[in-house]
C-alpha cells in the first residue's frame, strides 16, 4: 500500500483500475526470496537470467498508457517474471504472453499459479514473431527496449495499440502506436531504460 500511495499515486497515476491491480499483486512473490526485503523498493530488481522485473512506477505507467476497460485481450511481449502479466490481468480479460528464455517462463509459469491468475496463456517464443494463433489484440505492450517488429501492427485490431519502449541500447521512451484503417499515429511519453528486445529463443 505504501509502494502504491508513494511510487504510483504520489507520481500522477490517475487510472484507478491500475491503482487497485497494482494494490491487489503481491510483487514480493514475483523476485527471488533473497530480493523480497526489496520487492516494494522503487527500483528495477534482477530476476536472472540478465533480466529484470521493472520499477513499480514504470508498471503502472505502461498500464495506464495502454487504456484498458476490462473487455480487452493483450499480447505481452516479454513475461519476464510474470508481474507485469499479472497486474494486466486483473484489468483485462486475457493476456497472452511470450518470454524467449525458457528458463524465465517456467518461473513466470510458477509465479502466476502461486498468485492465482487464470486469465493468463503463456508462451516460449520469439515475442519478434508475436502470437499470431491468437491475434487479433486489443493491445500489445513490449517489456522490452528496441525498435518494432513489423508483425506485431498486423496483430493488432484497428484502433488497438502498440505501446514499446523505442531506441537504441538503454536508451529508450515509451511510444505509443494506435492502429487506423491506413497506418496509425503515434505519441511519445517518458524516457526509461529497458533490457534489449532479443530474437530467438533461448533454452537453458
Amino acid at each position: 500500500m505504501r509502494m502504491v500511495a508513494d511510487q504510483i499515486v504520489a507520481r500522477g497515476i490517475r487510472d484507478d483500475k491500475v491503482i487497485a491491480a497494482m494494490m491487489s499483486v503481491p510483487r514480493h512473490l514475483f523476485v527471488d526470496s533473497a530480493l523480497s526485503s526489496r520487492a516494494y523498493h522503487d527500483c528495477a530488481l534482477p530476476i536472472g537470467c540478465g533480466q529484470t522485473i521493472s520499477q513499480p512506477y514504470m508498471v503502472a505507467r505502461m498500464t495506464e498508457l495502454l487504456e484498458l476497460q476490462g473487455s480487452e485481450r493483450v499480447l505481452e511481449i516479454g513475461t519476464g517474471c510474470g508481474y507485469q502479466t499479472a497486474v494486466l490481468s486483473r484489468i483485462c480479460r486475457r493476456v497472452y504472453s511470450i518470454e524467449r528464455i525458457e528458463a524465465l517462463h517456467n518461473r513466470a509459469r510458477q509465479n502466476l499459479r502461486a498468485a492465482r491468475h487464470a486469465n493468463v496463456m503463456l508462451k516460449c517464443g520469439d515475442g519478434l514473431l508475436g502470437w499470431d494463433e491468437y491475434a487479433p489484440y486489443d493491445a500489445i505492450i513490449v517489456t522490452a527496449g528496441g525498435f518494432a517488429s513489423d508483425v506485431w501492427m498486423q496483430q493488432l485490431k484497428p484502433g488497438g495499440v502498440l505501446l514499446l519502449p523505442e531506441g537504441a541500447a538503454g536508451n529508450h521512451r515509451l511510444v505509443r502506436r494506435r492502429k487506423l484503417a491506413r497506418g496509425w499515429n503515434e505519441e511519445y511519453f517518458d524516457d526509461c531504460t529497458f533490457v534489449p528486445l532479443l530474437e530467438g529463443v533461448h533454452h537453458h
